[in-house]
């Protein structure tokens, strides 16, 4: 009786890489008379729509967001289904504490890295988030889209790096002394001709929304 030779096993395909959103949107516009960043609206829907559908249309997901002011509103008026919703206690404290509330939502999760996005920049669409996405290569990795050579938003944080970059978010800086110490681990992504990276800071800053 002759035995049929074992067939090989295929190779396990390739699993892709968990690249999540995380939308920093506690904001509460102090220089904006007191309205919070993410109620703004541009093009007939509120920030926080905008920049949740950029990092899904980008290719991010599953997208965390972080509340802070008007925190009860912002649920209640955005577009937020899908999404994993954080509120930060501390958001007068600077943008610093909620990105270290955002990356500790995160901990838990599979996600491979996360690409950052602040509320205030609707001039940056799913092209530059999809480019900076694009940028992964390891759970070390380290992005930023830059403009005319200036490093902006968004970043990319491979999951390797969240603790580190936690532990140095502080008030109004971010990551950006983390950044700023790893600059030579930095990819940087043009994204100018695709991105504005104007910010939603003051009255005369609301001239960009439409």
């Amino acid at each position: 009786m002759t035995s049929t030779p074992p067939t090989p096993s295929s190779p396990a395909p390739a699993t892709s890489p968990v690249i999540a959103g995380l939308l920093l949107a506690a904001g509460g516009g102090r220089r904006l008379g007191g309205h919070p960043k993410a109620l703004l609206e541009h093009r007939g829907r509120l920030l926080a729509d905008h920049a949740v559908a950029t990092l899904r249309e980008g290719g991010c997901g599953p997208v965390h967001v972080v509340l802070g002011a008007a925190a009860d509103e912002v649920r209640a008026r955005a577009a937020l289904s899908g999404c994993t919703v954080s509120v930060n206690p501390e958001w007068t404290d600077g943008m610093g504490s909620s990105l270290r509330a955002g990356l500790t939502a995160l901990a838990g999760t599979d996600a491979d890295a996360v690409v950052v996005l602040l509320v205030d920049q609707p001039g940056i669409g799913a092209e530059a988030v999809a480019r900076v996405r694009a940028a992964y290569r390891s759970r070390t990795s380290l992005a930023a889209a830059s403009y005319g050579g200036e490093r902006g938003h968004p970043v990319l944080f491979g999951a390797a790096l969240w603790t580190d970059i936690a532990a140095g978010a502080v008030g109004d800086q971010g990551a950006r002394s983390y950044l700023r110490a790893h600059r030579d681990a930095i990819t940087l992504v043009e994204c100018s001709d695709v991105a504005q990276a104007y910010d939603i800071d003051t009255a005369e800053d609301l001239a960009h929304l439409e």
